[in-house]
C-alpha cells in the first residue's frame, strides 16, 4: 500500500462539503434549467420539493414557502418546465439541489396544450356560451379599468374616453404578468364586482380588462383559471383587450366583447358625443319633417272631409223651414180633425133620438096598446057570450082561471116593463128636467149659460127660473141656478 505524500493537504468532511457548496453556487450563480417536473411533494411547513429530469439525468429542486406564493405556475408531475434559480448543496446528504426562484412552461407548444386543456375543460362547463354574454350599455354613469397604473394601455384607455365622451375611469392596478398577476387580475375582477351602486366608489357599469402586446408566456396569467371563472362570474359587462389583435387568451372567449387593442376597448365602452348629438340633431329633423308631413295630411283629410260634408247653415235652414211648415199642417190637421168629429158627434146625435119625444111615443104606443088590450077584451068577453056555452062545454072552470091567471100576470109584467122606462116614475123620485127657453132638454150644466131662462119639469108640475153664478141671491120671479167658473 503506497503511504499519502505528506504534502496532500487534509480535509475535514464539513470543509469539503462548504468547498463544495461555494463551488456549485459560485460557478453556477444564477442558470435556467429545462426538464420534466417529478416528484412533486409539498409538506406542512410550505415548502415544496419536487425533481427535474430528462433522458440523461435528475435534478433535485426546492421552492421555500415565500417563494411559492410568487410562483405563476405550480409544479405538476410529467409537465415540462423552465425553472429559474441557484444551485446548492445540501451537504447532510451530500447532494446538490436546485433553489428555484421562478418556473415557467417550457415552450410555446407545452404552453399551448395547457391552454387548449383548460379551454376544453371550461367551454363543457357552458362558459363560453353566447347566450351569457350581455349587451354594453349605451352611455355608462362610470368605467372600471382592470391593468397596470403604469404604462401606455391606462393612457390611450383615458385618452380616448376623453376624446369620445368624458366618463369618470375607476382604475383598479394590477400587475399584468409574472408572480402573483393572475390572483391580482381575479381580485381587481371579484372587487368591482362587490361595489354598492350607490356607495362612495360606485360600481362601473362597465369594465375593462387590459394590457399591452407581449408573448405567450407574458400573457399566461390572463390564461389562468381563476381569472376566467372570476370574468364569467363578474355581474358587470366585460370588455377584455389583452394584447393585439393577433393574440388570444382565455378571457377573450369568457366576456361579454372582444377588443383587439385597449384603444378599440374604449371605444366600444363610450359612444362619440359629437356623432350623438350630430345623430340626435338628425332624428329632430326628421321628427319635424314627419311631424310637418302628418300635420299636412291630417288637413288634407280634413279638408276633404269638410268638402263632403253638407251646408250646416243650409240644412239648419231647410230643417227650421220643415219645422214650421210641420207645425202649420200640423195646426190645421188639428182643426181639420176637430170639426170632422164635430160633423160625426152631430150626426150621431141626429141619429140619436130626444128622449122625451121618445117618451112620449112610448106612452102613445102603451095608451095605444091599452086601448087595444081593451077592446080585444070586450070583444073576446062579447064573443065569449056567444060561444058560452061551446065554451062551457069544453072548458072547465078551473081551466079557465088558470088561462086568466097567466093573462094578468103577463100584462102585468109589461105594464112593469112600462113604468120603469117612464120619466113620470123618475122624476116621482125627486128628480127634475132642464129645458131651454126652446123647450130643449139640457142634459150638462156647461151647456147653460149665465142669465139664461130655464123651465124644470117635476113629477107634478113645472117652473121658471134663472141660472146664476154661485153665490147668487135667488129671486121672486123663479128658482136661480147656481153655475161653475
Amino acid at each position: 500500500m503506497d503511504e499519502v505524500p505528506p504534502n496532500t493537504p487534509e480535509y475535514t468532511v464539513s470543509e469539503i462539503s462548504s468547498a463544495v457548496k461555494y463551488t456549485l453556487e459560485t460557478a453556477f450563480e444564477r442558470v435556467r434549467v429545462l426538464g420534466e417536473v417529478t416528484e412533486v411533494r409539498r409538506y406542512p411547513s410550505g415548502h415544496l420539493y419536487f425533481s427535474l429530469k430528462d433522458d440523461g439525468g435528475k435534478l433535485a429542486a426546492v421552492a421555500w414557502k415565500a417563494t411559492v406564493s410568487r410562483l405563476s405556475m405550480m409544479p405538476e408531475n410529467g409537465l415540462a418546465v423552465i425553472a429559474t434559480g441557484r444551485i446548492t448543496a445540501y451537504g447532510e446528504r451530500s447532494i446538490y439541489q436546485l433553489i428555484v426562484e421562478r418556473l415557467d412552461y417550457a415552450g410555446e407548444g407545452a404552453l399551448l396544450a395547457r391552454i387548449e386543456a383548460l379551454r376544453r375543460r371550461l367551454a363543457a362547463e357552458g362558459l363560453f356560451d353566447t347566450a351569457r354574454k350581455r349587451a354594453l350599455p349605451l352611455l355608462p354613469r362610470a368605467i372600471g379599468v382592470v391593468t397596470s397604473e403604469q404604462g401606455a394601455v391606462i393612457q390611450d384607455i383615458r385618452t380616448t374616453i376623453t376624446r369620445r365622451f368624458p366618463r369618470p375611469i375607476l382604475l383598479w392596478p394590477v400587475p399584468v404578468q409574472g408572480e402573483g398577476a393572475a390572483r391580482r387580475i381575479a381580485a381587481a375582477i371579484v372587487g368591482f364586482g362587490t361595489l354598492s351602486a350607490v356607495g362612495p366608489i360606485p360600481r362601473p357599469d362597465v369594465l375593462i380588462v387590459a394590457r399591452g402586446g407581449g408573448s405567450l408566456e407574458d400573457l399566461m396569467a390572463f390564461n389562468d383559471e381563476a381569472v376566467v371563472r372570476a370574468a364569467a362570474a363578474s355581474p358587470v359587462p366585460l370588455i377584455a383587450a389583452v394584447g393585439h389583435e393577433s393574440d388570444t387568451t382565455l378571457i377573450d372567449f369568457v366576456a361579454d366583447r372582444r377588443a383587439p387593442t385597449p384603444t378599440a376597448a374604449a371605444e366600444m365602452a363610450v359612444p362619440v358625443r359629437a356623432e350623438l348629438v350630430a345623430d340626435l340633431a338628425q332624428r329632430g329633423v326628421r321628427l319635424d319633417g314627419g311631424l310637418a308631413r302628418l300635420i299636412q295630411e291630417c288637413w288634407l283629410r280634413l279638408e276633404r272631409a269638410a268638402r263632403s260634408l253638407p251646408d250646416l247653415p243650409g240644412l239648419v235652414g231647410t230643417m227650421r223651414q220643415r219645422i214650421d211648415d210641420r207645425a202649420e199642417r200640423l195646426a190645421l190637421a188639428l182643426r181639420v180633425a176637430q170639426q170632422a168629429r164635430s160633423a160625426r158627434l152631430a150626426g150621431i146625435a141626429a141619429r140619436i133620438q130626444d128622449p122625451r119625444t121618445a117618451l112620449i111615443a112610448a106612452a102613445s104606443q102603451l095608451t095605444h096598446l091599452f086601448a087595444r088590450l081593451n077592446a080585444g077584451a070586450e070583444r073576446a068577453l062579447a064573443a065569449g057570450r056567444g060561444t058560452a056555452g061551446g065554451w062551457a062545454g069544453r072548458l072547465s072552470p078551473a081551466l079557465l082561471a088558470a088561462r086568466l091567471r097567466e093573462a094578468k100576470a103577463r100584462l102585468e109584467g109589461v105594464a112593469a116593463r112600462l113604468a120603469s122606462v117612464s120619466p113620470e116614475v123618475v122624476l116621482a123620485r125627486g128628480y127634475a128636467l132642464v129645458f131651454d127657453r126652446s123647450g130643449h132638454l139640457l142634459g150638462r150644466a156647461s151647456e147653460i149659460r149665465p142669465g139664461a131662462a130655464l123651465a124644470l119639469r117635476f113629477a107634478d108640475g113645472t117652473v121658471a127660473a134663472r141660472a146664476e153664478r154661485p153665490g147668487a141671491r135667488a129671486g121672486t120671479r123663479g128658482a136661480r141656478l147656481p153655475l161653475d167658473e
